[in-house]
């Protein structure tokens, strides 16, 4: 219930974000818009170029769902 709470107030915030932008106005507090993980919403740990955490991207990765990642060992 608190994470769905969180998450919808980031929505909010980001879109509030991307409608600034979009007006090509300046953003009051742009630190507030921070990214979260496209699958779980994690905030920390985010993996801009894959666009989720890193938790998740290592699950990903094992399984051999995201292309061009392999699990190296040594």
């Amino acid at each position: 219930m608190a994470r769905d709470a969180l998450v919808i107030g980031w929505k909010k915030k980001r879109a509030a974000v991307e409608r600034a932008h979009a007006a090509g106005k300046k953003v009051k507090f742009p630190t507030k818009a921070y990214n979260r993980c496209k699958l779980c919403y994690r905030k920390g740990g985010y993996m801009g170029f894959f666009g989720i955490c890193r938790i998740c991207f290592r699950e990903l990765a094992c399984a051999g769902e995201i292309p061009g990642v392999t699990k190296s060992s040594w």
